[in-house]
This record gives C-alpha cells, structure tokens and sequence, in this order.
C-alpha cells in the first residue's frame, strides 16, 4: 500500500472526513482557487493600465473572492448541509457568472479574457448539476452578458466598433457553445444511469433466477444450504430451536408414467402453493430435488413443528391437481428433526432423513420424529399405499 505523499497529507488535514463531504468541500476550494487566479490576472491588467478603473477592479476583485470565501467557508464548516443544495454549486455558479459578467465591463481593452474565464465557470459545475439547472444557469448567463454587452461601451465611454461587437459576439459563442456540451454530457449522464440501472436490475435478476428453483419459485438447493447455515448461526447466539424437514410426495414416478409430466409439473405446482398456505410466513420451503423439499421452521419447539407437519400431511392429502385430464391425488411423507448444538446441518438433514425414511417404512402419508427426542416413533396418520 502506497504511503500518502506530503501534499497529500497537507490538503487531508483541512479536508473534512466525510467522503461524501469531502468531494463537496475539494470543489468549493477548486472554484475558490479558479476565481482567486481569475482576479489575479485582472489584477495585472489593472496595474499594467490596460483598464479604465483600476481601483473598481481592486473592489471587484475583493468582492468575487470574499463571496466564494465565505461560500466555501459554509460548505467545510457542515453548514450548508441543511439546505437543499449542500454543495451551493448553484451559488457559486451564479456568483462566478455576475462576477465574469462585471469583469467584461471593467476589463476595457482587455475583456478578451473574460470568455475563456467564462467557460471554466460553465464547465466547472456540469458533472454536479441536473439537467433542468444547466438549462437555467445557461439562460441566467446569457441574459448576464448581454447586459454586460450592453453597458460595457457607456461604462467605458468609447465607440462601440468591431473589436467590441467581435468581443460580444465571442462571448455569445462561448456561451452557446458550453451550454450545447453541457447539455449533451447531461444526455451522456442520462444514458449512462440508465444503463447502470437496468444491469443492476438484470444482475438483481440474475441472482434471484440463481436462487429460485425455476419450476416452483423457491429456494433452490445450494440457496436454502446457505440460509440454513445463517439461521444456525443466529439459533446458536440466541438459543432458539431450529427444525428441518425433509417432505418426499408418495408415489410421485407413477404420476409421471401415467399422465405424463406436464401434469407431474403441475403436481409439483400444486404441492408447493398447499404447502405454503400451510404453514407461516417465517417458514422457509426449498425444493432439494426431484419430489423431494425441505422445510426450515425457525423458533419453533418440536411439538410445535410435528403439529404443523401434520396440517400439511393432511392438506396435501385432500389436494386435487387442477387443469389436468384426469383427477390427480398423493400423499405426502416427513421426516423432522431437531437441531442439536453440537451437530453440523448436514448431520441433522441426515437425521431428518432417517426420519423420512421410517415414515415411508411404516406406509408413508405419515410424519415421522428422529431419535433422540420425545418422539422417538413415527405419528399415526391415514396410511395409504
């Protein structure tokens, strides 16, 4: 890692600490800079005689500076960030165009200068203004200068000739010129976030679509392994009880066979949506693959758990496929088990498992608890082959 160098180190001691802040108050020093350099070189023409009131100049000079001083005085001290504009970019925009605008009356001889001043001004702000406010600040700096235009051959007391008409119309070309680019880098700027928008929400959807089992709309099996894992983790910090299930349809391949799989999409379909109405919404379902799904019951003690996977035997037992030539019914079977603080999730989705099994043993469309807990045997239930 690179160490800061000295001037580095030098600006970071007065720059606030905020990053956000930071940036805000690194371009109201840059504009407080620009306009001290822009004063020093009207300074110089002043002293060099090249304009008609050099003590107006001295007065002009004091007053554009002080203005931003105090300006870039609110911005690192906190205080303009309650205003709607924390930057004042507007501010200092409009203050630096008044100021540019009374340089080209006062420059004299010498206000050649004032349209090159004038650009950096416009181009200063356009990475920091909306699309509506670069409108507004090009039409206040148009309507600025053709005043200043206008009063700078009376405020000078000479002829108005071509030099002068070939000042003003510079200064028109500058001011048209900047704020055409200034409104093409804001139709850039529009672009640009809503193209940033729409990957984001292409990405947002490409990992919810990396999530989602695509048949069903739930967590898919590499998604649900890494919530369970999470929900260990809080269970182990605060103690609460954490029961899986693994939930397999009875004779789920003759479905299949017989009607084909479009209505065994279906059936999984439809097994899915009964099961969610079944239980609560801080249940987690998951398919893990095939007919095969797991349940997640978060804070909720065992007997709890084994009451509801009977609701949902018994809500899937009355199920009817819908939308299919023929009715179409199953069971399913369950096996529970409870989270143990010493044991992995995979030992207990083994334990869930073993559970699974010796309900499908003892004639499936029946819940069935693993060893070690209260319930040791399978749940009675409607036994169907």
């Amino acid at each position: 890692m690179h160490k800061p160098t000295h001037w580095r180190r030098l600006v970071g001691s007065f720059l606030p600490t905020d990053r956000r802040q930071r940036t805000i108050g690194s371009m109201a020093l840059l504009a407080l800079l620009l306009m001290i350099g822009s004063s020093g070189v009207m300074l110089m023409l002043a002293h060099a005689g090249m304009t008609a009131h050099e003590e107006a100049v001295q007065w002009w000079a004091a007053i554009s500076v002080g203005g931003l001083m105090v300006m870039t005085a609110m911005v690192f001290s906190g205080w303009s960030a309650r205003l709607p504009d924390p930057s004042l970019t507007m501010a200092q925009m409009a203050w630096t165009i008044t100021s540019g605008a009374v340089a080209y009356v006062l420059a004299g001889n010498a206000r050649g200068v004032v349209p090159a001043v004038l650009a950096m001004i416009l181009f200063f702000g356009t990475f920091g203004l909306t699309l509506a406010q670069v409108v507004g600040i090009g039409a206040y700096a148009l309507l600025t200068f053709v005043v200043a235009v206008a009063a700078a051959a009376r405020f000078n007391a000479g002829t108005y000739g071509v030099v002068d008409t070939a000042y003003a119309l510079m200064v028109l070309l500058v001011l048209g010129g900047s704020i055409a680019l200034n409104l093409r880098i804001q139709n850039i700027r529009q672009r640009l976030r809503q193209q940033r928008e729409a990957l984001a929400q292409a990405l947002a959807e490409n990992r919810e679509l990396a999530m989602r089992d695509e048949l069903t709309g739930l967590l898919n099996r590499r998604a649900m392994v890494d919530l369970m894992l999470l929900e260990q983790r809080r269970c182990l910090r605060s103690g609460r009880p954490l029961l899986l299930a693994l939930l397999d349809i009875d004779h789920f391949k003759p479905i299949n066979d017989l009607h084909g799989h479009s209505t065994g999409d279906r059936a999984l379909q439809a097994f899915t949506a009964t099961v969610r109405a079944s239980v609560r919404d801080t249940d987690v379902l998951a398919r893990w693959g095939g007919e095969e799904f797991v349940l997640m019951l978060c804070d909720t003690r065992l007997d709890d758990g084994h009451e509801l996977l009977e609701r949902v035997r018994a809500a899937v037992a009355g199920l009817q496929v819908l939308h299919v030539p023929e009715a179409v019914h199953f069971t399913v079977s369950a096996g529970l088990a409870q989270h143990l603080p010493d044991e992995t999730i995979e030992h207990t989705l083994e334990r869930a498992d073993q559970a699974l099994y010796t309900a499908k043993a003892l004639g499936r469309d029946r819940v069935a608890v693993a060893p070690g807990h209260r319930h040791t045997a399978a749940s009675a239930g409607h036994a169907r082959s």
